[in-house]
């Protein structure tokens, strides 16, 4: 059956999904999407992931800054709408969105619905050393993910898990999930009151390292935030980026040192509990490199403290 349908995603996540809809011959009336905005070293004004996607495969877009004005409400009504596809659109639907198409609007969230509901799902659950994460169908209402769970489908974090691996696999998923549903209009199961956990939005200071940490939890920290927003430390005043490291166990005099410090001349750095080997870093205005060739330039003498 083809469905007359609105768009709501910006980033890389939601691409996909947009694409399988359109090539499913879902009849894609309109794409909302966040306003360009200026990005990068010369602050250019760039399109969202979805804005060039809806231009590249010929669909309408919007960008409206706020969805609360009674023009937009009226906008989207006359859209006439069978449903509305929702995946990290960045704007709360107020209700005259959400009661606006006749099916409702429909969410793709990057989890296993009540756990980690909010703004970095992904990456909350790796922080927290779960073992599964997953993709939830959901029917929105007018909480922060609280609506009821029509598909759920969950995908294994591995002990070297990244971030930046499970997006493109979530993403997929959540593709084929949507099609799913609106295909078979499965019944909405309410989210059980058991279980909910919520993941903020991520600012910059949540890569900060702290050494005092066990080298697991910094381990975790690095699968989660790399590349975005990325883990840092400071070397001689200087911010030092973080890109991979691997947990080194430390024993006798070693395991004494002050978290922060270097154990030898390999960025080998001393946590709260074990240590963590440095293998991949950046310096501000440089391209990032492996430790080896930045040690060949910067030596890091045993002693040293970072942060």
């Amino acid at each position: 059956m083809v469905l007359r349908l609105a768009f709501m995603g910006s980033p890389d996540f939601a691409v996909p999904i947009l694409a399988a809809l359109h090539d499913a011959g879902h009849a894609v009336v309109a794409v909302y999407t966040q306003k360009p905005r200026p990005a990068g070293r010369g602050h250019a004004v760039q399109r969202s992931a979805v804005h060039r996607e809806a231009e590249r495969l010929g669909l309408a877009v919007r960008t409206p800054g706020r969805l609360r004005d009674e023009g937009e409400a009226d906008a989207f009504a006359a859209l006439d709408l069978d449903a509305a596809v929702v995946a990290a659109y960045g704007l709360l639907l107020p209700k005259s969105f959400l009661d606006a198409p006749r099916c409702g609007c429909l969410n793709v969230h990057a989890s296993l619905l009540p756990r980690w509901r909010g703004a970095a799902p992904i990456q909350a659950a790796i922080l927290a050393g779960d073992a599964e994460t997953g993709v939830s169908i959901m029917r929105m209402d007018e909480g922060l993910d609280t609506g009821p769970v029509l598909l759920a489908e969950a995908v294994p974090i591995g002990p070297d898990t990244t971030a930046a691996d499970l997006h493109p696999v979530l993403s997929a998923l959540g593709a084929r999930l949507m099609l799913r549903a609106l295909a078979e209009n499965p019944p909405p199961r309410p989210q059980p009151r058991d279980g909910v956990t919520h993941a903020r939005k991520l600012t910059r200071e949540d890569g900060r390292m702290d050494w005092w940490l066990p080298a697991t939890n910094l381990a975790r920290q690095l699968r989660a935030l790399t590349p975005w927003p990325g883990c840092w430390t400071s070397l001689g005043g200087v911010t030092l980026k973080v890109h991979a490291a691997q947990i080194v166990p430390v024993a006798g005099a070693s395991a004494e040192a002050s978290p922060g410090a270097t154990l030898d001349g390999m960025l080998t750095v001393a946590c709260g509990e074990a240590a963590l080997r440095l293998t991949r870093v950046q310096l501000p205005g440089r391209a990032a490199m492996d430790a080896a060739e930045f040690l060949r330039g910067h030596a890091v003498p045993a002693g040293t403290k970072l942060g």
